[in-house]
């Protein structure tokens, strides 16, 4: 599916995808570049991966993958390949590629993990609403942070993909 997808063009625009359920918020950031994805997840204290409500942070993890794709199982485990394929198969039905960083936060009402089946069928729920959508990263950033609670700050921390897109340069920058 992704060698099929990195034939397509990219998406001519930031997409925001998001979506809410079992006290999971969701929401998914499509990018106009090349293949990559990043996907990353938050447990919020008293959660199943942070059991200890007294902690004031979630705790953060991701993993990421560029273009040429991963040589290692991601830390974050089978969720990145449930997630990886829902993405995919959007991108696949529209026939484009993108660079895509799919955030989760999972709050404390999420009392006991059901499954990797439950993010691929929440994020092929995410993938199939309408996006928002918008001309600059900054613009999709601020909306998607209006489904979030962690600030982007800390979501930037965390994520390989946040950083480079945010602060690597690039050489259409220096043409004219």
């Amino acid at each position: 599916l992704l060698d099929r997808i990195k034939q397509n063009d990219t998406i001519d625009e930031y997409r925001v995808y998001s979506f809410e359920n079992l006290d999971n918020y969701y929401v998914a950031i499509l990018m106009p570049e090349r293949w990559s994805f990043e996907w990353m997840e938050a447990w919020f204290p008293g959660t199943a991966w942070n059991p200890d409500e007294r902690l004031a942070a979630p705790a953060m993890m991701s993993d990421f993958e560029p273009y040429q794709g991963r040589k290692t199982y991601p830390d974050i485990g089978g969720c990145y390949y449930a997630c990886r394929l829902s993405v995919a198969e959007k991108l696949n039905q529209e026939g484009r590629q993108a660079s895509a960083l799919v955030l989760r936060e999972i709050h404390p009402g999420y009392i006991l993990p059901v499954g990797v089946w439950n993010v691929r069928e929440s994020i092929r729920a995410t993938m199939q609403a309408e996006p928002q959508k918008f001309d600059n990263l900054q613009a999709a950033l601020n909306h998607a942070m209006t489904k979030l609670t962690i600030p982007l700050k800390k979501w930037v921390e965390g994520s390989e993909l946040l950083r480079r897109a945010l602060f690597q340069k690039k050489i259409t920058e220096f043409m004219s």
